[in-house]
């Protein structure tokens, strides 16, 4: 699609938005935009922009709509969009269009912040010529103007920004893992699993998708892909891709050579070994000498907001793991802790579940500070499960000052919510800074 002097709308006006309105103006496009809030500062926008109630009359008009990834499909303005067979696309879609180089996607429902983190370093030691996109908070739109016959994208996609993909492809794909998560806005987990899925759609065979063997979902569907599909494994050895052995060793299950061992590097966890295999086998396929793979995972710290060590105060460590946005990222968090731990938990609900979440404490979690839109959603999920050692706070400041009177010496403090931020913060980001100011106040 050619955007030259064709009408464009860009709806929903975040940091996703901007970029794209930025992208589209250098393409040639006559472009307006629209956001459902009316007390939004648009100064930063050179063009018609409408607020509030959509204007139907301009809508029927347009070329193009590009949806930034928070606005939801089943808005009225989209609804009329399509009636009048105005294409939607996402900032995604808008970039990939422009894109010149080699592209790598990565998605999930946990780890693709630390598997995008990783692979983009691996990929900037091989190449400088290498952009970090998309969900992990810089716009694809932002970059791709840059890219060349011989840069790497490596991105970070969300089920949001799959929603709106129509040619996308990237030459190595990963999902990582999928568990509940989003279910207030995909309705159905299998229009979530199917959502996950769209990232290999455009995949051929001369492309790779990698696939975590031990997601039954992913496992089980893996056969519908057209492209080629390579696995990992935490506990179970494979003959083809990458495993985990007893002796937490990372070995390729093609020629039975140890690449690593999970014990020279600062990722720990069962999950981290997941995510640095689809890393491995990521940047394998693009090119990369094994020996600079591993150098470079050996050296990499884990990223900001999950599961990352705050400060010691009075023998007590702190976590702050406010990327912990579902409980299956969380009980990944509370997986990591070693010794007795204080939780602080609860947030937006996005409709998930917290038993399974409970069910992980294992006798590891010997209170529970709940805050936020879930908490009597949770509480309830804890008596269910037999676990009383609960109370409810108003805010993350007294949860962190009544976690630092609960907790002893050799204990632990883990922020780590199994839930979206949206409540009470503008994203999971200010509230780990946040957790983190708290502490090192203390």
């Amino acid at each position: 699609m050619t955007l030259r002097e064709k009408k464009a709308v860009v709806v929903g006006l975040g940091k996703s938005g901007l970029a794209a309105y930025e992208l589209l103006k250098k393409m040639g496009a006559r472009v307006c935009l629209y956001d459902g809030k009316e007390d939004l500062d648009v100064s930063a926008y050179d063009a018609p922009v409408y607020l509030g109630d959509f204007p139907e009359e301009v809508f029927a008009g347009l070329d193009c709509a590009v949806f930034s990834p928070g606005v939801p499909l089943d808005i009225p303005p989209a609804h009329f969009l399509r009636e009048k067979n105005v294409p939607i696309i996402g900032e995604i879609e808008l970039a990939f269009m422009m894109e010149k180089g080699t592209v790598a996607g990565i998605t999930g429902t946990n780890g693709k912040t630390t598997t995008t983190t990783l692979v983009g370093e691996i990929m900037k030691a091989y190449n400088e010529q290498t952009f970090v996109v998309g969900n992990i908070g810089n716009p694809y739109t932002k970059e791709v103007l840059k890219s060349t016959e011989n840069s790497f994208t490596v991105a970070e996609i969300s089920s949001f920004q799959l929603e709106t993909i129509d040619t996308f492809r990237p030459k190595v794909s990963a999902i990582l893992n999928i568990t509940p998560d989003h279910l207030n806005r995909h309705k159905t987990m299998e229009c979530y699993i199917d959502t996950k899925f769209a990232i290999a759609k455009n995949q051929t065979k001369e492309d790779l998708c990698i696939l975590n063997y031990e997601d039954e979902v992913l496992r089980n569907r893996a056969g519908e892909l057209s492209c080629l599909v390579k696995f990992f494994s935490s506990k179970q050895k494979l003959t083809d891709g990458l495993y985990q052995d007893d002796m937490h060793n990372i070995v390729d299950g093609e020629t039975g050579e140890v690449l690593m061992n999970m014990k020279e590097c600062h990722l720990p966890g069962d999950h981290n070994c997941e995510n640095i295999m689809a890393a491995i086998l990521m940047t394998r396929e693009l090119g990369v000498p094994m020996e600079q793979i591993i150098h470079v995972v050996k050296e990499f710290q884990a990223v900001e907001h999950r599961v990352e060590f705050v400060k010691t105060v009075c023998g007590v460590d702190y976590y702050n793991d406010s990327k912990g946005t579902n409980p299956d990222a969380a009980i990944k968090g509370i997986s990591s802790m070693d010794r007795p731990t204080v939780l602080i938990g609860g947030g937006y609900d996005k409709g998930g579940e917290f038993d399974e979440w409970i069910r992980a404490f294992d006798g590891k979690v010997k209170k529970l500070f709940l805050l936020g839109e879930t908490k009597e959603k949770i509480a309830e999920a804890a008596k269910r499960q037999g676990f009383s050692d609960y109370e409810f706070v108003d805010n993350l400041e007294e949860a962190v000052k009544k976690a630092a009177q609960t907790a002893v010496e050799g204990d632990a403090v883990l922020l780590s919510p199994a839930c979206a931020s949206w409540d009470m913060f503008d994203s999971y980001e200010q509230r780990g800074t946040m957790f983190k100011d708290y502490v090192r106040s203390l």
